[in-house]
């Protein structure tokens, strides 16, 4: 599921920045957000379950943070666009 997740990110982004409206573009990167966000869940349950290191947790938060300022950057970009 975290896989999944994560290579939902990057093709919502692509799909996005594929699209002619600055709508439609938005659209794909709120739903990039949105995987982001399960994919952080995901990395807590599996933290607190045992399954990911603590410093294999930290990696993805911090990875997750840059990725989400990242994503912001690209939605403010593009709503300066409508």
């Amino acid at each position: 599921q975290m896989r999944r997740a994560v290579l939902s990110i990057p093709s919502n982004v692509a799909e996005g920045f594929g699209r002619s409206s600055a709508k439609e573009k938005n659209q794909f990167y709120y739903v990039a957000k949105g995987s982001l966000a399960e994919l952080e869940t995901q990395a807590y349950i599996a933290s607190d379950i045992g399954y990911l290191s603590s410093e294999q947790f930290e990696e993805i938060i911090q990875l997750a943070s840059l990725t989400h300022r990242l994503l912001q950057g690209l939605t403010k970009a593009n709503k300066e666009r409508l």
